[in-house]
């Protein structure tokens, strides 16, 4: 049956983050029942670097694309340990949890008016593990495990595979796992690169580059009644214009998050207008070093820029002005796999004590012979976070005598530097849909293993580690495999991180259905929200 309507959930009052920091303030809001029509216009900042989901990587893609295309299953919004129905409706595992069968609801078409069933999720999901020439799947390795899929009739998926993971249903539940049509994938498997076509509550409209891109109702969505909007327009907004966009009225809502200087901005100018909802993300920036080219080859140069970075000190300043918040390894601040105060202090770059940790990272860049180190950052050319971080960054190597040349690009440039290596470091994220470390650090295995690997390393304990971080059933098992994979990874500082976000989402108070979660990627489909006249 279909997913119930998403009701608003808002936050009342003062919220205060873990550092005590005002972080959100709503209006009360009514409970009115969901009404069908209007347009949202909301903002994203930046054109989408890829149109073809399997390949995305950015919000700056799946917030104009999610709209448009159905998942097999999605993760639950209102509780993002679980996952919840979409094309299939209902699904069994075998015992050995090495078979999953889905049962597809009848009844889906494509906005071509071409039914959906079982061999399009079959093609979809070939597609992402093993893609044919010149298709692009970032995430092919992770689907490694599925041995076999086969459609024994056309509301029938049965997911066969060769090692078990406690975390298959999430990973299948992706929001980049969008389900294509396997009609036009067998005339050309790279349609997605070119054309907008799928299943979701809304068909594509018209997008002109640089200005805007838009979708309208599609009347035969399968889940009734959404969606309640007639459309929405999605506003390519960036730098200052997006506080401005809002406080205008020129966009109703931006679902990636807000600094704390335009929150703030924001609710003086518009007062009850606007309503905020905020939650630790699941989004960390981080610091990919190029392992491939000298002299970041060196383990010790790559630690030695890491234990350069006073993480506690920038959590201190940088919350106040962007929305980079918390002190963090891999795992999400507030998740159940995050490492303890005293976990974190054992691992190189978090002790509390800058002072002797600058000072090991000028013993290292001696010993490996470049005390006067230069360095190209590249960098996203989007102020919060990318920029915050690049900033401070720059400052915190300074003061260990490294020269940094900080390079901001758009993020097709920068998706091009990093698939291509032409760079010495670059500022990246780790965010995914749930808390759970198979998925956060699939990426994180060896270039040879993972389809995302900008650091370009081969490490077989990391492999090892992360295997049996993925295999294991038992949480205190995969708990001290994971604390051990930490340990390795940041040790060797292939990738170090520098601070998790705390995500605050703003949007006019006629907006109503959204649900809070801790990422910007999962529950974009636009179809449960709807809005007051």
């Amino acid at each position: 049956m279909p997913r119930p309507p998403h009701h608003s959930t808002s936050i009342v009052g003062m919220i205060a983050t873990t550092l005590g920091i005002l972080t959100a303030s709503v209006p009360a809001l009514a409970q009115d029942a969901p009404r069908h029509g209007g347009t949202l216009t909301y903002a994203v900042i930046g054109d989408p670097p890829t149109i073809d989901c399997h390949a995305a990587t950015s919000f700056a893609s799946m917030h104009y694309l999610s709209p448009h295309y159905s998942l097999l299953i999605v993760i639950d919004p209102k509780d993002t340990s679980k996952v919840a129905p979409d094309v299939a409706e209902s699904w069994t595992a075998s015992d050995d949890k090495l078979t999953y069968t889905f049962k597809l609801r009848r009844g889906i078409t494509f906005h071509d008016g071409t039914p959906l069933t079982a061999a399009d999720v079959k093609a979809s999901f070939d597609r992402i593990r093993t893609p044919p020439s010149g298709v692009v799947s970032i995430r092919q390795s992770v689907y490694a495990r599925i041995k076999e899929i086969e459609t024994p009739d056309a509301q029938t998926v049965i997911f066969r595979l060769s090692v078990a993971s406690p975390a298959f249903l999430a990973t299948l539940a992706s929001p980049f796992n969008c389900i294509y049509s396997a009609a036009r994938l067998a005339q050309d498997p790279a349609y997605p690169t070119k054309e907008v076509m799928g299943s979701g509550p809304f068909v594509f409209g018209e997008r002109v580059r640089g200005s805007h891109w838009t979708g309208k109702r599609f009347d035969n969505y399968f889940l009734k009644p959404r969606p309640y909007l007639d459309g929405f327009r999605a506003v390519n907004t960036a730098g200052p214009s997006l506080a401005s966009a809002l406080q205008s009225g020129q966009v109703m809502a931006e679902f990636r998050t807000l600094a704390p200087a335009v929150r703030d901005q924001l609710q003086t100018a518009l007062g009850d207008g606007i309503q905020f909802y905020t939650k630790p993300y699941d989004f960390l920036v981080v610091v990919a070093f190029n392992t491939e080219k000298p002299p970041f080859s060196d383990a010790r140069i790559r630690r030695a820029l890491s234990l350069a970075i006073d993480r506690h000190g920038a959590a201190k300043a940088l919350s106040r002005v962007s929305s980079l918040t918390f002190v963090g390894a891999t795992q999400r601040p507030e998740s159940p796999w995050a490492a303890s105060e005293t976990e974190l202090a054992a691992y190189p770059g978090f002790s509390t004590d800058i002072a002797a940790s600058r000072a090991e990272a000028k013993r290292l860049l001696r010993e490996a012979g470049h005390e006067s180190l230069s360095l190209k950052l590249v960098n996203r050319n989007i102020a919060d976070p990318y920029t915050s971080a690049g900033i401070y960054l720059v400052d915190q190597w300074r003061q260990i005598g490294v020269t940094v040349e900080h390079a901001q690009v758009d993020v097709g440039s920068l998706t091009n530097a990093m698939r291509s290596g032409a760079f010495d470091a670059i500022i990246d994220f780790l965010g995914e849909n749930v808390d759970d470390p198979s998925i956060a650090l699939a990426r994180n295995t060896s270039a040879d293993i993972s389809s995302y690997n900008p650091s370009r390393f081969i490490d077989r304990t990391i492999d090892g580690l992360f295997s049996r971080i993925d295999t294991s059933f038992d949480p205190a098992e995969r708990r001290k495999q994971l604390r051990a994979f930490e340990q390795r990874f940041l040790t060797e500082a292939y990738q170090v991180p520098f601070l998790w976000l705390n995500r605050t989402v703003g949007m006019s108070s006629k907006v109503r259905g959204f649900e809070m979660t801790p990422t910007h990627f999962i529950n974009q489909d636009l179809g449960g929200l709807w809005l007051l006249p």
